[in-house]
């Protein structure tokens, strides 16, 4: 790979989201990232399904679209850690790498003899990354957790979801798996400075990034606010606690989005409307009034979006410099003109012979453009490469230690 990482080699120990997101990301910009899967099973997450990506017949294969939707660009090898010889294999592999990330349970690999320490020893310039539930210290270290744990005990379900007293209030987690993505860019971002440092100094580090540090921090604009005030931060289901109009409205056949972020934009908003005198009138001419006096201007605005459709507000709205939008579900996204314009679906030939489709990475490099050139492996579908490649080791030790169940090779291969 071309990549601006391409020097970068990483040993890819993660399974499940926060850890892969963070090793795509880093395959993506271009590291010769080497995914280690148990053999047999493999990543827990191959198995999440359905919907499964199809083969060439357009049957299901044995991944899921949701292992699949994080695991590009790199390569798959599957090595049994719990055996002496699995463990001899990751440390020799260690030596000859620039980072390691890891989300087993504090305390596990080390048992293994592949904990940070006992790698250092090995490969003293070695980046080695955690990614715990709750971080390596703390009475809460050794516990696990998944994401949906982190909304809850970090506070974002207590802000996420309609009010309390309106039709389905109550705490809401979000659809999409959160706090496991921000670690897994939070990662990433600590495992780029950790190699800038290396390359400062020549010396590696041990990173501990965690899901619960991460959700916390998240909700930075509302704790800080909390702090300021000494007021709980609450539900608002769509609109936004310090601007005004700034929510969904209903139109007569769905939804509508209008942002109103200054004053100016709110005298632009009530000119469209015909109501310029509601950007004179005491009670809603400041933001600070608005928020105030939110209700009776939510119910004037509510009113007249209610008599038009989606399709006419977008369109009236569409020059007066308010931020608008639809709500969209996942197939009208990918009709969005920007969206098919900006190529954001990336098509690629999967190793079972159908076609996996996943999303573009956002990060657009002028010279060292992204490319998609692994589409999600099969597990195990490098190990025989990888192993020879890197350790070189012959067919006839590749033959021995798969007899002996310490690493599994896939029958089809690149």
């Amino acid at each position: 790979m071309a990549g601006p990482l391409s020097r970068v080699r990483v040993l890819d120990l993660t399974r499940v989201l926060a850890g892969p997101w963070s090793t795509q990301m880093l395959a993506d910009l271009g590291a010769d990232v080497i995914k280690v899967e148990r053999p047999v099973l493999g990543d827990d997450t191959r198995h999440w399904g359905p919907p499964w990506i199809k083969d060439e017949a357009g049957g299901p294969t044995a991944d899921s679209a949701y292992f699949s939707s994080t695991n590009r660009n790199k390569r798959s090898i599957a090595i049994d850690l719990s055996k002496a010889d699995g463990q001899r294999l990751i440390r020799e592999l260690a030596k000859g790498c620039d980072v390691l990330v890891e989300n087993y349970k504090v305390g596990d690999l080390k048992r293994h003899g592949l904990s940070y320490e006992d790698l250092k020893a090995v490969n003293p310039a070695l980046v080695y990354c955690s990614v715990t539930g709750y971080g390596q210290d703390g009475p809460c270290a050794e516990k696990p957790g998944y994401d949906f744990i982190f909304q809850g005990e970090g506070g974002l379900m207590s802000i996420n979801g309609e009010k309390d007293g309106e039709p389905g209030g109550g705490p809401m987690k979000t659809s999409i798996a959160i706090t496991d993505v921000l670690t897994g860019l939070n990662a990433t971002i600590a495992i780029l400075a950790a190699l800038e440092h290396r390359r400062n100094t020549g010396e590696g580090q041990h990173i501990d990034v965690s899901l619960l540090d991460t959700i916390v921090h998240f909700g930075s604009n509302q704790i800080v606010s909390y702090f300021a005030s000494g007021e709980v931060p609450k539900r608002w289901g769509n609109a936004h606690p310090n601007l005004t109009p700034y929510q969904s409205f209903r139109t007569s056949d769905g939804h509508l989005i209008v942002a109103c972020g200054n004053d100016g934009q709110f005298v632009k908003l009530c000119a469209v409307l015909g109501q310029e005198h509601w950007a004179r009138d005491p009670r809603f001419a400041r933001m600070a009034d608005r928020n105030i006096n939110r209700e009776p201007l939510i119910a004037r605005l509510s009113a007249i979006f209610e008599q038009e459709t989606t399709a006419f507000w977008l369109k009236a709205l569409e020059h007066c410099d308010v931020p608008i939008g639809s709500i969209n579900t996942y197939d009208k996204v990918f009709e969005h003109p920007q969206v098919v314009a900006r190529e954001l679906k990336v098509r690629q030939r999967h190793a079972a012979g159908g076609e996996v489709t996943t999303v573009r990475n956002p990060i657009r490099l002028s010279k060292t453009p992204i490319e998609y050139l692994r589409p999600p492996p099969l597990r195990a579908q490098h190990t025989q490469e990888v192993l020879a490649g890197v350790l070189g080791l012959s067919e006839q030790e590749l033959r021995q230690l798969a007899a002996a169940r310490v690493i599994e090779i896939a029958t089809k291969d690149e």
